[in-house]
């Protein structure tokens, strides 16, 4: 291996890895290489030989390669591997090295990482990327944290790597500590809400009102050039018009067991919410469904017992499902930067949710036009506290809302399971409710347990009541 002369480094060469070391080498980075089982990083010099990555055999001669202060990537499996390589590389680093997580961490793991780097000289970063395998080779959206110095030594080079967009790069600062982390991990539970969405879409479309799966297509293809254009639209409907290569006269999507899988970003959202106090129904929906999803023998056997009718969707068009998944993929949108915003005030991150929603515009998986209005909405008001609230989209639910409710109603009369947008609809019915049923929640409380309430006529007192029984009658 040549000595010192390599821009950057990445460690891990599974697919993820590779492919964003032969994307910084196509933008005219030195990339030295290492990975843990050496005959795969040899492989994938042999494979891809235009990238001219300089492999090392060891981690002593690949932080011997670079130039100073040296850049390393990890991209290694979340947990004990990333301590792993942070512990070996301890001793081989300077002042201001810099490491960087760029792996799919929690987001608590990267927060424990950055505190364990304040007593070291090298610098640390938990950095999300975005994208799939296909971004990472060609333009991902990089949301890195942490070390503000280790992120003004990396951006140029980031800055390269990533997708692009009208606004430029997709790459920002996303705030101190775990921000990078925890961003992407909220980005992957907004997708979570979309993907279910979109696939309650599929199915009342297609059992509520029996439209052949060309039709199906076209009608996301038409949606994909309108409010809703987005990759998860189009890919969708590149689905219904894919044929099962087993079966010439059916679709592959039909032939796929319908048991949701998940790597548990989704589930971390869930639960970092509810630690935040945030409501994220639609996007906590979206986790539920995929749990159900995968007890396919318990449903079957629920569906031979129950017998379950099911009709047609009843006085809906395809302009009334355009316009209700819009209204919730609103709802999940709020969510999502609802929890982006209560995290960065309790932890200090300092994140810009303009800036946040801008790099997601390209390379990454929700990538969509929405997010050009989102980006507006933070434009206009900074400190927008609900995005909901933003003048332009409370102009669209006005619109949509009316949709929402009519295709809940429909498909909860036809007995059609739509989790996602009943819980979106649910969550600005709560929303909008200035007087709901906390009252009676509170009066529960003390009743059982002395947990005390507020009056209305007295704020900020805390009152208890000893509660006369019915048994005392």
């Amino acid at each position: 291996m040549s000595n010192a002369t390599n821009d950057i480094a990445v460690i891990g060469m599974g697919v993820m890895g590779a492919n964003l070391a032969r994307n910084f080498a196509s933008r005219g980075l030195s990339v030295g290489i290492y990975n843990r089982t050496v005959s795969l990083a040899k492989e994938v010099v042999k494979s891809h030989p235009e990238a001219k990555l300089d492999q090392a055999d060891t981690l002593e001669a690949l932080v011997a390669g670079l130039k100073k202060p040296r850049r390393i990537i990890a991209m290694v499996s979340a947990g004990k591997a990333v301590d792993a390589v942070m512990d070996s590389l301890d001793a081989l680093l300077e002042e201001g090295d810099i490491i960087v997580d760029a792996g799919n961490s929690h987001f608590e793991d990267t927060e424990r990482r950055c505190k364990r780097a304040d007593a070291r000289p090298w610098r640390f970063m938990g950095m999300g990327v975005s994208g799939g395998a296909e971004g990472a080779l060609l333009g991902p959206s990089i949301m890195p944290g942490g070390d503000k110095e280790a992120w003004n030594a990396l951006r140029p080079m980031l800055e390269s790597a990533a997708a692009v967009s009208d606004s430029g790069a997709c790459v920002a600062y996303c705030g101190t500590g775990s921000a990078g982390h925890f961003v992407k991990m909220v980005h992957n539970g907004i997708e979570y809400g979309d993907m279910q969405l979109i696939a309650e879409s599929a199915v009342l479309m297609r059992q509520g009102l029996g439209m052949p799966s060309r039709a199906v297509a076209n009608t996301y293809a038409e949606w994909n050039r309108g409010d809703l254009e987005s990759f998860l639209i189009e890919i969708t409907a590149d689905i219904f018009r894919t044929p099962d290569p087993k079966n010439d006269s059916g679709l592959l999507v039909d032939a796929i067991l319908d048991k949701a899988g998940q790597k548990g970003t989704g589930r971390w959202t869930v639960l970092a919410a509810v630690e935040l106090g945030v409501a994220i129904p639609t996007i906590a929906a979206a986790v539920d469904a995929r749990a159900l999803s995968a007890q396919k023998a318990l449903r079957i056997q629920a569906e031979e017992q129950f017998a379950p009718r099911r009709s047609t969707l009843a006085g809906i068009r395809t302009e009334d499902l355009r316009d209700a998944l819009y209204a919730a993929k609103i709802a999940s949108y709020t969510q999502g930067f609802a929890m982006l915003r209560t995290a960065s005030d309790e932890r200090g991150y300092g994140s810009d949710f303009g800036e946040i929603s801008r790099i997601w515009k390209e390379g990454c998986i929700i990538r969509a036009g929405f997010l050009d209005r989102v980006r507006e909405a933070f434009a206009a008001d900074p400190e927008l506290s609900l995005l909901a609230l933003a003048p332009s989209f409370q102009k669209e639910l006005k619109t949509t809302l009316p949709a929402l409710r009519r295709v809940v109603s429909a498909a909860v009369t036809a007995g059609l399971a739509v989790p996602g947008l009943s819980a979106s609809l649910s969550y600005f019915d709560t929303l909008v409710c200035a007087q709901g049923s906390a009252n009676v929640i509170q009066a529960q409380r003390d009743y059982f347990g002395s947990h005390t309430y507020e009056r209305l006529d007295e704020p900020g007192v805390a009152v208890h009541t000893d509660w006369p029984s019915s048994k005392d009658a």
